[in-house]
């Protein structure tokens, strides 16, 4: 039996060549050439974007995962040292204690995780920003050439 090839997975550069297709629409004062580089450029910067993004993502799955880990863990524990035998007054004191500790890590991990989601966004978004004052100086450059 043959095997199909999915529609969202079939690659159009091996239907047709672009370049060759551009090419023949030829407008003065334009390098079509220089224009599909362009294009090149913007897709590569949107996949470089797009892998810091997914990479990003995982890196703050992976620490929520490690905390709920911890978090399992120190519940263990504080049920181990509420359950201990003591004084009535102890167990509430320990109780107190062991709740203001848990709210201190929750809101750091809470911050480390909202850390880790602002530095990815701002990766992605210094290689968008990059390509993109790139793009303007190559359309200068290309103004500044078809004017000559």
């Amino acid at each position: 039996m043959a095997k199909s090839t999915p529609y969202f997975d079939m690659d159009l550069t091996r239907m047709f060549d672009i370049s060759k297709f551009a090419g023949e629409f030829k407008v003065p004062g334009i390098d079509v050439d220089q224009m599909l580089a362009a294009q090149r450029k913007n897709v590569e910067a949107l996949t470089a974007a797009q892998q810091l993004a997914f990479e990003g993502l995982q890196a703050v799955f992976r620490r929520q995962g490690e905390i709920v880990r911890q978090s399992v863990e120190q519940t263990g524990t504080i049920m181990t040292e509420l359950l201990a035998p003591g004084a009535p007054e102890e167990k509430v004191a320990k109780n107190a204690e062991l709740t203001k500790a848990a709210f201190e890590k929750a809101l750091s991990n809470a911050k480390e995780l909202s850390e880790l989601v602002a530095k990815s966004n701002a990766e992605a978004a210094n290689v968008l920003n990059k390509r993109f004052t790139e793009s303007l100086d190559e359309l200068k450059t290309a103004v500044q050439k078809a004017r000559k």
